[in-house]
């Protein structure tokens, strides 16, 4: 990956840059997607294919205002910060 990731607990759960200059993507749960779609239309969108329907979500930096930005942020941090439970065999 060429362009900056955040992390927690080895989770990716923001990106800038991808697929290009002008987008982020955080990753959020589809319901979350659906809410921030439906509240900022201009600000957000699904990402391509498999990913957007599982809640990666493209943020239109031109268009994104920094309310609902942080609280996307906020919402996908708490996601990938929840430990799973281990896989033990």
């Amino acid at each position: 990956m060429n362009h900056p990731h955040f992390r927690v607990n080895g989770r990716i759960f923001a990106t800038l840059g991808a697929p290009d200059a002008q987008h982020g993507m955080v990753k959020l749960t589809p319901e979350q997607q659906q809410t921030c779609l439906a509240a900022h239309p201009e600000a957000f969108r699904p990402a391509a294919g498999a990913w957007g329907r599982q809640g990666s979500t493209l943020v239109v930096l031109a268009k994104a205002t920094e309310q609902p930005v942080k609280a996307a942020l906020a919402e996908a941090w708490q996601a990938a910060s929840e430990k799973k439970p281990s896989k033990k065999k």
